[in-house]
């Protein structure tokens, strides 16, 4: 083979990778985005009855976003595992650990609606609602309790299509889910004059909606395999023993950004407004980087089942090269952005400068968020779920110190927001690239076969 015919044929490799990066993370990114819809809708028709009632769905959904955050290893776990039994050639065995997954997701739902629907009003007083305001939030959290068993076995169920290499169903079946939430919620809410309740129960139905279709599409799929619906004791705990270590993984991570917002706070309003729409453009953006740590997880699983190492590094390095460019190129859209972005969200002049000035500084961070997003998918879709925990512990106690030097160092004013976001978006991420490099360079997670 000529030189040029050899790299005719890397082109064309590369193609054929970047279509298969494609075909699932764009799905996945429309199943991203339309999962945080159900809480906004929910918000966008209680807002028109009162302020009261917006504040206390605002409080009760903070409560469940945080709890479903906890549980995404429900999915990360499952699409890793299905994924690689898939590229073993396994598909009986796969399908067996998706379906004991999705009766893990169950369990935990079930566990975590009781507690919730008992102990709704201290939770809402506990984060100081008081009067009606906790009296709505409270209705909410308690009647929305119903439902996160249900988006807990979506959770799982998304995995397990996700390492069947499908993202495309999850797309529509989160789309058709949003749209019937509308429909439920603007009738019990107006038409039945439920108030916050109705909006509760409607997203409830709307997601109970949703793990119905779920459950027949697998329920297909384990026919076909002649596969028993009942759980395996065995299996459960083998996805608990991976789910407990994504999941300190990501505890990791919401303390990071929890103590990022007190010390925002004690910086007074202004700097607290500016970091929230900061932090809202840094989520946003985190989406489509997530839709391709999906891709990666899938992907990546798949191919270390089936043993081809030579695909999985070529992978590893589109994605990482997709990533960071991904970082680049928004970095420059934002850096060019900045000064205009604030009018979109407040006339306040004080937020807006501060506003603009911070995301100067996530600008120059994308490229290090890029990897890093990036390299975690490749990992948990390794299961690599061990080294994810640890090392997400050792960056935490590399970040909280040089957040208390943000907060003791005496900066004022736009200034500290900028140091903040500098802790954040440079230092605490380039920990994580850091760690994350290591790793992905060493090759000890390309662990082939089934196990």
């Amino acid at each position: 083979m000529t030189t040029r015919e050899a790299r005719a044929h890397e082109r064309r490799a590369g193609a054929g990778i970047n279509r298969r990066i494609l075909a699932l993370a764009v799905p996945a990114l429309g199943a991203l985005v339309a999962e945080p819809l159900f809480l906004l809708a929910d918000s966008a028709i209680i807002g028109h009855l009162g302020v009261d009632q917006l504040a206390g769905v605002g409080l009760a959904a903070t409560v469940i976003q945080t709890a479903v955050g906890l549980m995404v290893f429900l999915a990360y776990s499952t699409t890793a595992a299905v994924a690689r039994r898939i590229g073993a050639g396994d598909r009986a065995t796969a399908l067996a650990m998706g379906r004991d997954g999705m009766w893990l997701g169950v369990g935990l739902g079930v566990v975590l609606a009781v507690a919730g629907w008992l102990t709704a009003g201290p939770v809402v007083r506990a984060l100081g609602a008081e009067g009606a305001v906790a009296g709505f939030a409270a209705d909410f959290l308690r009647n929305s309790m119903p439902g996160l068993v249900a988006m807990l076995l979506v959770l799982a169920a998304t995995g397990v299509l996700r390492g069947l290499q499908d993202t495309r169903t999850p797309l529509v079946v989160a789309v058709g889910g949003f749209g019937l939430n509308i429909v439920l919620d603007l009738a019990l809410v107006y038409g039945a004059g439920w108030s916050v309740t109705g909006a509760a129960i409607g997203t409830s139905l709307a997601q109970w909606s949703m793990a119905v279709v779920y459950l027949v599409i697998l329920g297909r799929a384990f026919a076909a395999e002649r596969l028993s619906l009942r759980p395996s004791p065995a299996g459960i705990v083998a996805a608990s023993r991976v789910g407990s270590w994504l999941m300190l993984r990501t505890l990791s991570l919401r303390v990071a950004i929890l103590t990022t917002v007190l010390v925002a706070t004690a910086q007074g309003p202004v700097n607290l407004a500016a970091h929230q729409l900061t932090m809202t453009m840094f989520n946003a953006l985190a989406m489509v980087l997530d839709a391709l740590a999906i891709a990666g997880q899938a992907l990546i699983g798949r191919e270390l089942g089936g043993g081809d190492l030579p695909l999985v590094r070529g992978l590893t390095r589109r994605m990482i090269l997709w990533g960071t460019g991904f970082g680049v190129v928004t970095g420059v859209l934002l850096a060019v952005a900045a000064p205009w972005l604030g009018f979109l969200f407040t006339g306040d002049d004080a937020v807006r400068g501060a506003f603009a000035v911070a995301v100067l500084v996530l600008a120059v961070g994308q490229p290090i968020c890029g990897l890093v997003f990036v390299l975690d998918g490749i990992l948990i879709g390794a299961g690599d779920a061990r080294y994810l925990a640890l090392t997400g512990l050792v960056n935490l106690a590399t970040y909280l110190p040089l957040l208390a030097w943000v907060h003791l160092g005496g900066a004022e004013g736009t200034a500290a927001l900028a140091w903040l976001w500098a802790a954040f978006a440079i230092g605490y991420l380039a920990s994580r690239a850091l760690t994350l490099s290591l790793r992905a360079r060493t090759g000890a997670w390309m662990v082939t076969g089934a196990p």
